[in-house]
């Protein structure tokens, strides 16, 4: 297994319990969705992974060794991370905010500009449009194609995506999304992403983790959901439901 979550607990200094007991194995390749509403435990668990959080109590375990024992920034560098409000630097250009990580590496610049140029054509940027351009002059679905781009640029194995497309509008969000599978396919990473929309988990998940309140309440494929008789499973699956119903009118 890729991540391992053993028994990992995580709390506050005020004594509430954001994370539970939590037993949860990531396989190589695969794209696990946590799903949950806010406050369920969703980020938290992601920020776990790459040691933005320690455990209080239990044992996370990337690549077979406790992230306690893992050197943060050598941890982080295996692991690519984009976020909802992607973060590009606004005074670099797009092949200076995808060459960040290969730079620090010491990749030689010749090798940066080929990879960024690569990266742009996977992620449908042409390069020859858009890696000279600065953050500002990108749409929003631009910009997150570029920070995807970005958490790609050292081909870290591991990819964490924290809600990342949520700030974008129903149809780039939607193109996005098709756009992203197709990547997940060439690229088979290991890929956990955090989401609170039941139609995206069923769209890019091979396995979907539910939480509420800092607990896991069911986790395997999507279809899962639909037949669990678990409260929470049943509103979620609910919600996926209703656009259907709607569509069909009176």
């Amino acid at each position: 297994m890729t991540i391992e979550f053993r028994d990992v607990s995580f709390g506050l200094p005020d004594g509430r319990e954001l994370l539970s007991r939590l037993n949860l194995e990531v396989r190589a390749g695969e794209t696990l969705v946590l799903l949950g509403r806010s406050g369920s435990g969703k980020t938290t668990t992601m920020k776990l992974i790459n040691r933005l959080l320690d455990p209080t109590a239990g044992q996370v375990v990337v690549e077979g060794r406790s992230t306690l024992e893992w050197n943060p920034i050598h941890l982080r560098r295996r692991i690519g991370y984009v976020i909802q409000e992607i973060g590009l630097f606004p005074h670099w250009t797009v092949e200076e905010n995808i060459g960040v990580v290969p730079r620090l590496e010491g990749w030689k610049p010749e090798k940066i500009q080929a990879r960024t140029r690569e990266l742009l054509d996977m992620v449908g940027l042409d390069p020859g449009r858009f890696s000279r351009r600065y953050p500002r002059e990108l749409s929003g679905g631009q910009r997150q194609r570029v920070g995807v781009a970005r958490a790609l640029a050292a081909d870290p194995p591991i990819l964490l995506l924290d809600e990342p497309f949520g700030a974008l509008d129903p149809i780039t969000r939607s193109e996005i999304q098709q756009e992203f599978r197709s990547l997940q396919e060439r690229l088979k990473k290991t890929m956990v992403f955090v989401t609170h929309d039941v139609w995206e988990a069923f769209i890019l998940a091979s396995r979907v983790g539910l939480l509420k309140d800092g607990k896991m309440v069911l986790l395997g494929p999507p279809g899962d959901l639909l037949q669990s008789t678990d409260p929470e499973a049943r509103a979620f699956a609910a919600c996926l439901h209703a656009p259907r119903a709607a569509e069909k009118g009176p």
